[in-house]
């Protein structure tokens, strides 16, 4: 029987479920969750990576969704409790894909997990079928503080949009970037997309540095590229936009 009474504690996993159609079984989410859902009565069971184990226990889920390697821990801790997990650790822009059809059969939707991935594919074809000859150099940044190269299915979803990202390779974890760096790649576009800010981000983070670059700085909501759920389309939509 598909489970009925779901808790999602990624916040990819609640935005996949929400396409998939089934949001309306989801019983407990994390506070980074809220965004990708509207009028769904769900227990908000704390952060990412220190949800309320005690109390998502007590909703009595037929299925815990958790995502990332950094969420390991907490799905072992989950499964120690004898509940059912469905965890995804994708890296990468078809592994973001594939992971909708995992979702749909373990949510019991094959049918729609299957057309949700199909349905990406063929936006991101249209993309790179319309994508310029000559690709701008783009730097995308995920963390200021220090300044985080952004990685995993960034570069992927940054050439599907039409430019050109030598700062880290496909599937690559995230890393910290040199000034240096940046400015013999000299882009001519900058994207902010900082981790659980949205797009309340201030442009001038990169523009009152000190670096010898001068790119068109964009800032996008982090909900579009930083998880590896449908809204990678829409950030790679978005970065076309304005490439």
């Amino acid at each position: 029987m598909p489970p009925r009474r779901i808790v999602s504690l990624a916040p990819a996993a609640t935005a996949t479920l929400r396409e998939l159609g089934v949001a309306d079984r989801l019983v407990g989410v994390t506070s980074h969750c809220r965004a990708e859902l509207d009028d769904v009565d769900a227990a908000v069971l704390g952060g990412w990576l220190n949800p309320d184990l005690d109390r998502l226990e007590s909703l009595e889920p037929d299925l815990v969704c958790t995502g990332d390697a950094l969420q390991a821990t907490v799905c072992d801790g989950i499964r120690d409790r004898g509940l059912d997990v469905h965890h995804s650790t994708a890296t990468t822009l078809d592994g973001a894909i594939e992971g909708f059809v995992a979702l749909g059969r373990a949510v019991g939707r094959p049918e729609a997990g299957a057309d949700l991935a199909a349905r990406s594919r063929e936006r991101l074809a249209r993309l790179r079928d319309r994508a310029p000859s000559s690709r701008p150099t783009v730097y995308c940044e995920e963390w200021a503080d220090p300044p985080m190269a952004a990685g995993n299915w960034v570069p992927e979803v940054v050439a599907a949009a039409g430019g050109r990202y030598p700062f880290v390779d496909p599937g690559e974890r995230s890393r910290r970037i040199t000034r240096e760096e940046v400015e013999a790649a000299d882009p001519d576009h900058a994207v902010l997309h900082l981790c659980g800010r949205g797009d309340d981000v201030d442009p001038a983070i990169i523009t009152d540095r000190d670096w010898a670059v001068d790119p068109a700085v964009h800032v996008v909501d982090d909900a579009l590229l930083n998880q590896p759920s449908p809204n990678l389309i829409d950030g790679a939509e978005r970065l076309a936009n304005l490439f």
